[in-house]
């Protein structure tokens, strides 16, 4: 083929392909142009809001569309996150709603761009809505929210585990800008994926690096090594998986820093304990009812305040972790002498009650026998229960009259709290203290209101303690229907009894029985009373005072059929 030829055809071919590029930009252009002119008043396709498709639509439709798909939304749960932490809130609740004008006005309509028109057929783009917000009602909520999305964090703290010191790591807490979870609330509130917010870290008051420097100092040292006492003829010692009983470790955020606290009371009754058979316990002379006399024996016992006065030095290394006790005498308050020299002619208190049925005439004797005669040594407290052990058959007791549940009924030492009582006043009279008693839980008119006591085998006991310097001796007595108890030794009171008389009645129930045990009674008004002690020495100055309130119930009105 000739030269002309080949220019010829490659002069067609470059016509063809220029014609093929002008026909199909004529074609985009007819085609941008239908698309322009079809979709120019409509919302930009790949538009959503709140998860609802509008794009392409003309604003009102999209408006429309909008009202019917999300009219509900104020109901619906909104989670709002930070980190590991969400909250929820509801929208109805918190004053947020939707302005649908603004909201698809905001998006605005198709652009003319037409790189902008193909990406909107491409892609999404999700628009925020434009919140109408009741901002007294949104700001509570947004309160609340950023409190739940806050974590306060967590300090490094120190234990101590079988003798080792173990370190807690610290947490980083959160907290939330209250500026960004507004702004982020009011926007994103609407989105399908919920409301997400940056937290910011809050750094521990006490870090990893304090404890573990703390852990590696005074803790180390403190369990260093086990404490030992070298007493008289024994050693006591705290090896150092028993510190845990000893030492603290007590978070100081102020400083901040972890104190090691050693505590002396824990340590001594571990020493004590070891210690106790080095020990000589002081014991009081003992006068027995014979007259008797057991001598009195003088204490040699551990000073604790001396010989703990350095511990917590010792615990932490500034002085010897082993070390002698000290020890003191204890001189006895009641010596031999005193009991030899010791008199029970002076009266300290006394009291008599009257009237008693036989049986309970007989088992009142039986526990006045016992008790006669009988000594108590200053700082001794007595047990009636203690002392006479059990009160049956075989120790000489019979059935006699008691009262169970406001009636009268029998039982075998039926009769003794009429002992009790008489004992109880002629303790409190003498001035002696009080360690337990019970009064009757129904009056019983022949009893001083407020001022009586009972008593039940091994069940309800009678205690008083003689806290005074002196010995004194109970001497009971039975017969002629009265029982008397005297205390007898040195005088040193004056005892004077005040009632608080009585208040709150109330009424007894009407109980309607059978049987050949069943025995009629009228009932009893239950009350309210107090009874106020006060002891004076013999020169009249008041040495105490104690006021006692007893409530009892009414005895029910028993009808026998």
């Amino acid at each position: 083929m000739s030269e002309p030829t080949q220019q010829r055809k490659s002069g067609r071919g470059w016509k063809i392909l220029l014609g093929v590029i002008i026909g199909l930009i004529l074609i985009a252009v007819v085609g941008y142009g239908i698309d322009y002119f079809g979709n120019r008043d409509k919302v930009a396709r790949g538009t959503s809001v709140g998860g609802v498709e509008i794009g392409g639509l003309t604003p009102a439709e999209a408006e429309a569309k909008l009202r019917a798909e999300l009219g509900d939304v104020g109901t619906r749960p909104v989670t709002v996150t930070a980190g590991e932490q969400d909250a929820v809130l509801i929208p109805a609740d918190s004053g947020l709603g939707i302005d649908w004008e603004a909201t698809v006005a905001q998006v605005g309509e198709e652009s003319a761009n037409p790189v902008t028109r193909l990406r909107g057929l491409l892609s999404d783009n999700e628009v925020p809505v434009v919140s109408a917000v009741d901002e007294a009602a949104l700001a509570p909520q947004l309160d609340r929210v950023t409190g739940e999305l806050s974590t306060a964090p967590t300090d490094a703290s120190l234990t101590l585990v079988e003798g080792e010191v173990e370190v807690t790591d610290a947490v980083l807490g959160q907290t939330v800008e209250r500026g960004a979870l507004s702004a982020a609330v009011r926007e994103g509130w609407l989105n399908p994926e919920g409301v997400a917010v940056e937290p910011q870290p809050v750094e521990p008051a006490i870090t990893q690096e304090i404890a573990e420097s703390i852990a590696d100092g005074p803790a180390k040292q403190a369990i260093s090594g086990p404490l030992t006492v070298h007493g008289d003829g024994a050693d006591a010692t705290i090896e150092p998986a028993q510190l845990g009983e000893v030492l603290a470790f007590r978070n100081d955020p102020a400083v901040p820093t972890i104190h090691v606290e050693v505590r002396p009371e824990p340590a001594q009754a571990l020493l004590e304990e070891q210690l106790a058979g080095t020990e000589t316990e002081a014991e009081n002379a003992q006068i027995s009812t014979s007259g008797a006399i057991t001598p009195h024996v003088d204490g040699h016992v551990v000073d604790w305040e001396a010989t703990m006065a350095d511990f917590p030095a010792r615990v932490l290394g500034e002085q010897p972790r082993e070390w002698d006790a000290t020890y003191t005498e204890e001189p006895a308050t009641f010596t031999t002498t005193d009991a030899e020299n010791a008199t029970f002619n002076e009266v300290m208190g006394e009291f008599t009650t009257s009237g008693y049925s036989p049986t309970s005439g007989e088992n009142i004797a039986v526990i006045a026998a016992d008790l006669n005669g009988v000594i108590v040594s200053p700082g001794a407290t007595f047990s009636v229960n203690a002392f006479t052990g059990p009160r049956g058959t075989a120790q000489g007791y019979v059935e006699g009259g008691t009262i169970e549940n406001g009636r009268a009924g029998r039982a075998v030492g039926g009769g003794i709290s009429q002992f009790a009582t008489t004992l109880y006043n002629a303790t409190y009279f003498a001035g002696l203290e009080d360690v337990t008693h019970t009064p009757h839980s129904y009056y019983i008119s022949r009893y001083p209101a407020g001022r009586e006591a009972t008593i039940y085998d091994g069940a309800i006991d009678l205690a008083f303690r003689n806290q005074t310097n002196v010995p004194i001796r109970i001497e009971a007595s039975v017969g002629g229907g009265n029982v008397t108890v005297r205390i007898m030794g040195t005088k040193l009171y004056n005892v004077e009894s005040v009632s608080g008389g009585r208040w709150a009645p109330t009424k007894p129930k009407e109980l309607e029985l059978s049987g050949e045990d069943c025995i009629p009674s009228g009932g009893i008004d239950g009350f309210t009373t107090s009874d106020t002690r006060i002891v004076r020495d013999l020169a009249g100055n008041e040495v105490f005072r104690e006021t006692q309130t007893t409530v009892y119930d009414p005895q029910p009105i028993v009808r026998c059929s």
